[in-house]
């Protein structure tokens, strides 16, 4: 089975769904939860996600671990393959992904996800930026509206999001070359990027992303070293 359920406003589409599977026994294989107007949103590792009232979207699925057949890292990787699959789609532009999890759409961030797990379900939420164009604090933030020029509806943008996502999670066999389809999207793989690592800045390039999760760097200074997240930043 497979529910989408909309809430006019709401704190975070995170926390009502978990706190929904806490106090239900819940029988569908895919559900979901979405608001345009998302009070406390929050990001992974403990950070925020800031949401404008009826400019973006946030959107949060739970799924029963049991249908999945890859390692919980690879989980992740295939949900951020599959949401830039869709907005590439959608919008006819190439999108990046940047370790580990955020989508890059012309060098700038207008998506971010949340992987937690709840009993025997993933929790996932989705944060896409998509009508806003002042981005007058947040300059890495951009939204589908300001790189590409292009409006959607939000309701059937959430709605077509939802039922893409049941498809390729739930309807469909995951594939077993997850890795190598996020390699194929990673920001700036095999690229002299900028790295800050305890506060000191130096030249790297990432090779690859493994299986664990860790990103393997070759520095200028160090040579190639393997970071988890946020023991790195890559300055873009």
């Amino acid at each position: 089975m497979n529910s989408l359920i909309y809430f006019n406003n709401c704190a975070s589409t995170q926390d009502e769904l978990i706190d929904f599977l806490n106090q239900h026994y819940l029988s569908e294989d895919f559900l979901a939860v979405y608001t345009f107007n998302q009070t406390k949103g929050r990001g992974q590792y403990g950070n925020s996600w800031e949401n404008l009232p009826e400019e973006n979207l946030a959107y949060s699925f739970a799924l029963k671990t049991k249908n999945i057949n890859i390692s919980d890292t690879c989980f992740n990787f295939y949900t951020a393959i599959l949401v830039r699959d869709f907005i590439a789609n959608l919008t006819k532009t190439e999108v990046k992904i940047k370790w580990p999890n955020d989508l890059i759409l012309k060098n700038k961030k207008i998506c971010g996800m949340l992987f937690e797990k709840n009993k025997n379900y993933f929790v996932v939420g989705i944060g896409i930026n998509i009508l806003q164009e002042n981005f007058k604090n947040l300059p890495k933030a951009g939204s589908v509206l300001s790189q590409t020029g292009l409006s959607f509806e939000l309701k059937a943008f959430a709605e077509s999001l939802h039922q893409y996502l049941f498809e390729y999670l739930v309807q469909k066999e995951i594939p077993n070359d997850v890795l190598e389809l996020y390699h194929l999207h990673l920001y700036r793989k095999n690229e002299v990027s900028v790295f800050e690592k305890n506060e000191i800045r130096q030249n790297g390039i990432i090779q690859n992303v493994d299986e664990n999760g860790y990103i393997w760097i070759d520095l200028e200074n160090e040579g190639l070293q393997k970071f988890f997240h946020k023991e790195i930043e890559l300055l873009y």
